[in-house]
């Protein structure tokens, strides 16, 4: 017997805390019951819905990573009916990304049907760090990646500190490439965080999260985690 929001989290079908949420809604029937007691236990064998939705055992799990392009969806499913992220991976699986891109952001991004982890990397406190590499409008200061490293406000809150880096200066084009390093995974952050200082960002590419990175992978192809890999993005604390 596990927690209801465990066993939902184990499934595949969202995060625990998701499945917390959804509880608390009574989103969620145990044998045909609302179930809405955070505290509720039950396991594989009962019958399980969420949001109307049956849930399977899904205890062999499945991890990838994807160099996702331009122009597709980091969701499972698109109500435009754009491609996703999903759409590219090849698995009999339901599986779900763990955070998001942009439809124009490209990049590594991991795809799972592993509630835990995908509740353990996207979590603040676990400072789990993403590398992006933008390119922007405009010849960047030195005093300016001060700013982004000591902390910028967007949407009403300060950032946490980053690491930034010039990569790139294009006088004759008037553009820099600079190489940002985040711990926070908020809506939009990085464009937020250059046109917080004046800048536009034109292409935003995340290059790695934890030390997982797009070594080998062209844009569009993606691979399987190793269990080796798996167990390490468990125990990184950064």
């Amino acid at each position: 017997m596990e927690r209801l929001q465990k066993i939902i989290a184990l499934s595949g079908y969202c995060s625990r805390r998701k499945a917390e949420e959804l509880i608390s809604n009574g989103k969620v029937k145990v044998n045909g019951t609302i179930i809405s007691e955070m505290g509720y236990k039950a396991s594989f064998s009962d019958f399980i819905e969420v949001e109307g939705n049956p849930i399977e055992n899904t205890q062999d799990k499945v991890y990838y990573i994807l160099n996702k392009p331009r122009g597709v969806v980091a969701t499972a499913k698109d109500d435009k009916g754009r491609k996703t992220v999903v759409d590219l991976i090849k698995t009999n699986k339901r599986i779900y990304p763990v955070g998001r891109l942009d439809y124009d952001t490209t990049g590594l991004i991991i795809l799972t049907n592993d509630g835990e982890l995908t509740n353990y990397l996207t979590h603040p406190k676990n400072n789990i760090e993403k590398v992006y590499v933008a390119k922007i409008n405009g010849l960047i200061s030195k005093d300016d990646l001060k700013k982004l490293c000591n902390g910028v406000i967007i949407d009403g809150r300060k950032t946490s500190r980053a690491k930034s880096k010039i990569l790139k200066i294009d006088k004759k084009n008037n553009s820099s490439v600079v190489e940002l390093i985040i711990h926070e995974g908020r809506n939009h952050q990085v464009k937020k965080m250059f046109e917080s200082i004046g800048y536009k960002v034109e292409k935003l590419k995340r290059e790695s999260i934890s030390f997982l990175t797009l070594d080998g992978l062209k844009s569009g192809d993606y691979r399987a985690l190793s269990i080796k890999e798996v167990k390490k993005l468990y125990g990184d604390k950064n």
